[in-house]
């Protein structure tokens, strides 16, 4: 039995008192999922070093207490949340937001980061250097953390790297004897005790000398460029239960807590964006393979929308939009979190989404925000991929466009500066855009469901068409994603009095007829069952069940239950 108070003060012996947060009104932000996602907790513990960090893990493991850690709390399946109050024993959820820290290695083609450092904040960091981090779109607008995405093999809109991924990191993970042992995969010699490895990293008291190569271990995805080229592969190119992408920390979905991680860095290029619609799925296919197979070098990114996604987006992320363009992503954390204590204090007084109404009454008085020739384009067509290519590229690129689209349906525009940045911008939008549209629709509105699948990589048929009897139970379909992935992000709008649930399972049979694997990006979360492999990988990480139980739907009991099952 969990002496809950003990825990507590043990707690707040590691990081002080004002660092353990109890009670529903100053847990809140960090119980709920940005789209899914609640539940109890002990308490929620904001360590400042690495070395609070380890002691509040010993302190929490030996209350017999689950954990949770979390970072920006960004993700779309609850995965660094609580699901519901059934886990038999208290929650001690750890937040790192306080653990920042990014480490150059090797002049910059390396580097260290702790928990709280964001892709954002890494994206800055390389800017002088003229390089880049793994992603740099999308997710790393709102504050996504650099380990978030490591630890889900996040995938992200560059075409070239695949998922994150590597193979060297520092980690805690509880035995089977149920003790918390440190490990250092790091290549990096820091000294033989925790206290020892944990106070040397946060300081950066290393040389050169302490760092090797790793044992030849890679710190990105080594060949997802040779597997995204295989267009004729009956299997998709990346998704999350991939087994060949799980290595320690890599796919960990927080069955770990992962203390830092090294990871490679990319040279940036200069890049030219091309705007291109058509109303025909099969011009797009052709678009694709020919970039995938025709060019020496692959494009950098290649976005899609379809046009209902674009009006949504465009209504209903236009002060997201606005704000980011504004302000810049480095405020943008920030943010979120005031509006989250807003609604927070809205919800006490019986009222919900009051700040999603207001912010869309305002931004509804705006003209219009976006450039106009991609308006002209929403009118035109029903898909729109946004095409970014090496700068060195887009003469070759663009005399190819203009050879296809004389014989193809469809057309393109070669972007400016701005219509490039507000173009990719809007992308990003969409897909906030359906949570606002369910806040301010509540009367016909029952929930979203959010599906984010990976297609075979030889699938013609990538748009989607739905049997009568699920469209009619939906508002809208949303529909975008990493074209040249063949990874799309699918959010339905469900319509008030239908279950969503009934209506997403539908939804996996239709995508296993169709050879798809999902989730492909965001992984399992609390909404998605893992597959067998996956949960084995969970089991091997944590044999007691100690953090994160629950995750993908298996046992969220001690030691994964009396029967050794993993909850299925």
């Amino acid at each position: 039995m969990t002496d809950r108070n003990k825990v507590l003060e043990q707690l707040r012996a590691a990081v002080g008192d004002r660092h353990v947060l109890t009670g529903d009104k100053a847990t809140r932000r960090f119980r709920r999922g940005y789209r899914f996602g609640d539940g109890p907790v002990l308490a929620v513990v904001r360590p400042g070093t690495l070395l609070q960090l380890w002691n509040v893990l010993q302190a929490a493991v030996q209350g017999g207490a689950a954990i949770i850690l979390q970072a920006a709390n960004t993700g779309l399946t609850g995965g660094s949340t609580p699901d519901g109050d059934d886990y038999g024993r208290p929650i001690v959820l750890v937040s790192t937001l306080r653990l920042t820290g990014i480490q150059l290695l090797n002049e910059g083609r390396q580097v260290l980061c702790l928990p709280g450092a964001t892709l954002d904040r890494l994206e800055q960091t390389l800017a002088p250097l003229g390089r880049e981090p793994h992603s740099v779109i999308g997710s790393s607008c709102i504050g996504a953390s650099v380990l978030g995405g490591i630890c889900n093999n996040s995938g992200g809109a560059l075409v070239r790297r695949g998922p994150a991924y590597t193979e060297l990191a520092l980690y805690a993970q509880v035995d089977v004897r149920g003790e918390l042992q440190l490990v250092n995969h790091l290549g990096i010699a820091l000294g033989d005790t925790p206290e020892q490895i944990l106070q040397r990293l946060q300081s950066g008291d290393y040389s050169a000398a302490d760092v090797s190569d790793g044992d030849g271990r890679a710190a990105s995805d080594p060949r997802y460029a040779e597997e995204v080229r295989k267009v004729d592969a009956d299997t998709p190119a990346r998704f999350n239960a991939d087994p060949s992408r799980h290595f320690e920390a890599a796919g960990s979905a927080g069955k770990l807590a992962v203390f830092a991680v090294r990871l490679d860095t990319f040279e940036k290029e200069a890049a030219e964006l091309f705007y291109i619609g058509s109303n025909r799925t099969d011009s797009l296919t052709a678009i694709r393979r020919q970039l995938l197979t025709g060019f020496e070098r692959l494009p950098i990114a290649g976005e899609y929308i379809h046009r209902d996604a674009y009006d949504i987006g465009e209504r209903y992320g236009k002060d997201s939009f606005l704000l980011i363009d504004t302000l810049g992503t480095a405020r943008v954390p920030a943010a979120f979190a005031l509006k989250s204590r807003v609604d927070g204090w809205f919800e006490r007084l019986g009222l919900r989404g009051v700040t999603d109404r207001v912010m869309q009454a305002l931004t509804g008085l705006l003209p219009s925000h976006l450039p106009k020739r991609m308006g002209e384009f929403r009118q035109r067509y029903e898909h729109h991929l946004l095409l970014k290519v090496s700068a060195q590229d887009a003469a070759a690129t663009e005399a190819w466009l203009r050879g296809f689209f004389n014989d193809h349906e469809g057309g393109y525009f070669h972007c400016t500066a701005d219509e490039g940045r507000k173009a990719f911008l809007h992308r990003f939008a969409v897909a906030g855009a359906a949570v606002r549209y369910r806040e301010v629709h509540r009367d016909q509105v029952q929930d979203i469901v959010a599906l984010d699948i990976a297609l075979r990589r030889d699938d013609a048929d990538w748009f989607e068409q739905l049997p009568a009897d699920i469209d009619g139970r939906l508002l809208h379909k949303l529909y975008y994603g990493h074209f040249l992935c063949h990874v799309f992000h699918q959010d339905y709008i469900a319509r008030k009095g239908e279950d969503p649930m009934a209506i997403e399972h539908a939804m996996w049979a239709l995508l296993d007829q169709r050879g798809a694997e999902y989730p492909a990006e965001h992984n399992v979360g609390h909404l998605y069952p893992a597959k067998p492999a996956l949960a084995g990988f969970y089991r091997t990480l944590d044999p007691s069940n100690t953090f994160n139980p629950g995750i993908g739907q298996t046992s969220k009991a001690r030691g994964w239950g009396s029967c050794g099952c993993d909850g299925h």
